[in-house]
């Protein structure tokens, strides 16, 4: 059971909205310079960004971000549009009842430059009908672009019980503002969430990513390096390209085991997302071996591996450790810090070099939770009851009518029907 969306097939597909992260599929084949195609028409890709007009920009697998115009992209399923349909429903409507936004991210952090973003976290409480029933309510709302987020009550605290790195800074930004009572009441008792779980979900995290990118930066090397293999040797087969492919990652004479066969896992995956972006007619080595012998590709860095990721994963664990350290959180950051991060952002660093800078601050994180200031769990019956009394003040409103968003102006929660096969 869900939420139906009636005459669904009546829908003109290049109208729907796509909101960022929705699986496209291109109408227009895009080419290089050369007039050779680098993405055809058919291919799949993923929104990841809308510009002005009707631009949408799209993260095509091995290609990079190319830009369409919105009528050149259709939903990739049925369920995409439903999807969409149903998520700029629920924005619509419920961003009337939210409690508390902050303006985050690089603004905040006073790391914006003239190309970014302004991206604000939201928290918004439901209206009591829409806690009833059958139909699973939204726990989290997004503007098209990306650009504008809030979660619901619920999942905040929850969020901030675990220490998830974006909803903590958002309590904590100079810029956050209530705007209902439920709203200031978060923001007065901020500090209940804060524990030594910063230690995990802020260093600790940082440190995992840091590896993976590792990792990922020498796969997207070797990417283009197997491409060269196989076009100067054709009679390469996938277990001779995956041993060589292992040698060359762990930069060990006789790699292991497990090494070969990641790297043997790396080269079907490549088949896929070749194959997935139209790229090549199968999933399959032969296919990727034929495409290396007959065309040639310039392959943009994976989104992943880009100068913000790298710079944020050091700033996460430069503040994990000044938060256990002194109390007090590292939101805006300045001099020597601010510095050095600003020269990441702008590609001045290696990322080799970033990622040692970043490695280099584990022992000062471990030095930090053996040495911390917060309390070692968040204050639960706090946030407890924040959130009860949040829902019965809901339920006071819809039961009394009362003037407002939970009350005579509360959205009318979805009803539970079949949807059609």
């Amino acid at each position: 059971m869900s939420h139906k969306i009636k005459h669904l097939d009546a829908l003109d597909p290049h109208a729907v909205p796509l909101p960022h992260g929705t699986e496209v599929t291109t109408g227009v084949a895009r080419t290089g310079p050369d007039g050779v195609y680098i993405v055809p028409q058919g291919a799949v890709g993923r929104v990841v960004g809308l510009g002005p007009g009707e631009s949408v920009s799209v993260a095509v697998v091995g290609v990079g971000e190319i830009t369409y115009q919105r009528h050149e992209l259709t939903p990739r399923k049925l369920g995409q549009a439903r999807y969409a349909l149903r998520r700029a429903e629920h924005e619509s409507s419920l961003r009337r009842c939210v409690v508390l936004e902050a303006t985050v991210g690089s603004q905040a952090w006073g790391l914006a430059d003239e190309h970014s973003d302004v991206d604000v976290k939201g928290v918004f409480l439901l209206p009591f009908p829409w806690t009833l029933g059958l139909v699973d309510p939204p726990d989290t709302l997004n503007s098209p672009s990306n650009d504008w987020t809030a979660w619901e009550l619920g999942k905040t605290i929850r969020q901030l019980l675990a220490g998830d790195p974006n909803t903590l800074e958002m309590l904590f930004v100079p810029d956050a503002r209530a705007s209902d009572p439920v709203g200031q009441d978060l923001l007065d008792h901020r500090d209940a969430f804060v524990s030594g779980a910063i230690y995990g979900s802020f260093g600790r995290y940082a440190l995992s990513q840091v590896k993976k990118l590792g990792q990922s930066s020498r796969l997207a090397e070797h990417r283009t390096v197997l491409l060269g293999w196989l076009r100067e040797e054709p009679g390469l087969d996938l277990d001779r390209v995956s041993l060589r492919l292992a040698c060359r990652t762990t930069d060990e004479p006789c790699p292991r085991p497990d090494a070969i066969l990641q790297a043997k896992q790396y080269v079907k995956q490549l088949c896929r997302s070749m194959c997935d972006q139209g790229l090549m007619p199968g999933s399959d080595f032969a296919s990727l071996a034929a495409f290396a012998r007959e065309k040639t590709a310039d392959f943009d860095l994976p989104r992943e591996l880009r100068p913000k990721n790298a710079y944020n994963l050091l700033r996460l664990v430069t503040g994990a450790v000044t938060w256990l350290r002194t109390g007090k959180p590292l939101v805006r950051v300045e001099g020597a810090l601010r510095e050095r991060l600003l020269a990441i952002k702008r590609g001045e660093v290696p990322l080799e070099t970033v990622l040692g800078w970043t490695g280099d601050m584990a022992g000062e994180l471990e030095d930090a939770r053996a040495h911390s200031v917060l309390p070692e769990r968040p204050d639960i019956a706090t946030a407890d009851r924040i959130l009860r009394e949040a829902r019965k003040q809901a339920a006071w409103a819809w039961a009394a009518q009362a003037p407002g968003p939970w009350g005579t102006d509360a959205p009318e929660a979805p009803a539970a029907q079949w949807d059609d096969p």
